[in-house]
């Protein structure tokens, strides 16, 4: 058998999400369908993250084992062979030990969210961010977010249908900046909970178009209460950036 470490990007409209489902198109399943092609048996294929649907990557990282020993070097490229036409492509083979696991060998990740802040609806755009039409302050926004960092129970921006088994969270860091009308927040944290980063941006968003104070985000933190959450931002923005081993 030989390890495969594989780094991936992927535009997430067409898929249920990471996760393989019955009857509906995965990233996990696209992968092992290609995988299978390569190796002539089934793979199974094991990701650092379960993507939500709508959610995209261009640092996923993910695992398989192959029956059938090939170069290294040539591996992307046949993988990617497969993947066409699908909208996933390998970006890095690299082979592993047998003991590295994509997700629990992993020690950290990071999301970047896209905000589009602008009255005119996206075209080039449309399904890789979330169009806000009306006027965010930034500034105020990463000010906010600054409240977030460190260890806390996440239960007010963790989804009703987490399965984690504790709410606690440690936030490392969390940068929001803008480039004309564009916001791009930066999160980083070893794990996260199901839906976190777009319970949080949606909720910075209130603040940043005046709907809510800065000192808001403390308070809903402390509450511990899912009902305090503001609107969860759409999956559209939502990137998984790199996973850290």
């Amino acid at each position: 058998m030989q390890r495969i470490k594989l780094t991936l990007e992927y535009d997430g409209r067409p898929f249920v999400g990471w996760q393989r489902q019955a009857d509906q198109p995965s990233v996990q399943e696209t992968l092992e369908i290609a995988a299978a092609a390569l190796d002539g048996a089934p793979v199974r294929v094991q990701g650092a993250g379960r993507t939500d649907a709508g959610v995209h990557a261009t640092g996923q990282v993910a695992h398989l084992d192959l029956c059938r020993p090939r170069p290294i070097r040539k591996i992307a490229d046949a993988l990617n062979f497969h993947l066409r036409p699908q909208p996933v492509c390998v970006l890095k083979a690299e082979q592993v030990d047998d003991t590295f696991n994509a997700r629990f060998s992993a020690t950290g990740r990071s999301y970047r969210y896209l905000i589009i802040n602008r009255r005119a609806d996206l075209t080039v755009q449309k399904g890789l961010a979330w169009r806000v039409p009306m006027a965010l302050d930034a500034e105020l926004m990463h000010v906010a977010a600054q409240q977030l960092i460190g260890q806390h129970d996440f239960t007010t921006f963790r989804d009703t249908e987490c399965q984690a088994e504790s709410p606690v969270r440690t936030l490392e860091s969390i940068q929001i900046h803008r480039a004309v009308d564009q916001i791009e927040v930066s999160v980083a944290a070893p794990s996260f909970l199901h839906r976190q980063v777009r319970s949080i941006v949606g909720s910075l968003v209130e603040v940043g178009r005046g709907a809510r104070s800065q000192d808001w985000m403390g308070d809903i933190l402390r509450a511990c209460d899912r009902t305090q959450c503001g609107p969860v931002a759409p999956a559209s923005g939502l990137y998984l950036e790199r996973v850290l081993y």
